[in-house]
């Protein structure tokens, strides 16, 4: 789907707001795809920014870390990293296979519309989390992924803004890709970044890096003024720790 050339857009970033996919393969790898969010034409291989210990997210007194408990009651755990697979068990959401155990590591709810929400306070919660929020947003929630699953920030009051104004927000296509391994690059009580590592139908991979924040008893997508959530090209998956549903 090609973007407006229009030059009202060149500078105002919201003036074209959205969730922008484009995905090319190159012998058997993923060559580009690109996820923008909200940001100026120009900018879109960005690296998403790593949350700063310094702006750590306000939970709220029912969702503290020493609550050890998420929104909807799911129980925080004590481990601090996560160096093999979850036995997971994977439900599809739209064509891609995303991980469950609504007990005890989420998601604990999900909406009218199929959004998926509320993981645990967890490395394991974190991983949970970033697979089902792509997913959504690779399938058509888009805009309930800006409403409802991103932290409060600047960025995510101007997203929300512009859907009131009616702007689209759900622009691009969707690829068909599949989760194939991650690693959680970091994690604490408070904020996390993990890694997906993604497969194509012609078996091409790439890799995709999220940050997000522990707010209101949940994990939220962070989402970086400078944008973020540029898919890398990787050869193999040596450096993920392999988990798939499909």
């Amino acid at each position: 789907m090609s973007q407006s050339t229009e030059s009202t857009t060149e500078s105002n970033p919201f003036t074209k707001p959205g969730f922008i996919i484009a995905a090319a393969l190159v012998v058997a790898l993923i060559a580009a795809a690109v996820v923008i969010f909200l940001i100026p034409k120009g900018q879109g291989n960005a690296p998403p920014a790593p949350p700063e210990s310094s702006n750590s997210a306000t939970v709220s007194p029912s969702a503290s870390p020493a609550s050890g408990k998420s929104v909807c009651g799911l129980p925080a755990g004590k481990e601090t990293a996560l160096g093999s697979a979850p036995k997971s068990k994977w439900e599809l959401v739209g064509t891609m296979a995303v991980p469950t155990d609504p007990s005890t590591t989420g998601p604990g709810r999900v909406s009218k519309e199929g959004l998926r929400s509320c993981f645990a306070q967890s490395p394991t919660g974190a991983l949970y989390a970033t697979a089902n929020i792509w997913a959504a947003s690779f399938n058509g929630s888009a805009r309930q992924v800006y409403l409802d699953l991103a932290a409060d920030s600047p960025t995510r009051d101007k997203a929300v803004q512009a859907i009131k104004d009616g702007k689209d927000v759900g622009g691009g296509s969707s690829p068909k890709v599949q989760i194939a391994g991650f690693i959680i690059h970091s994690y604490t009580s408070t904020a996390a970044v993990v890694e997906l590592a993604l497969k194509s139908p012609d078996g091409g991979y790439g890799a995709l890096s999220t940050s997000l924040l522990w707010e209101d008893g949940d994990w939220k997508l962070d989402m970086p003024a400078a944008g973020g959530g540029t898919v890398r090209p990787i050869s193999d998956l040596s450096s993920f720790i392999p988990w798939a549903g499909v």
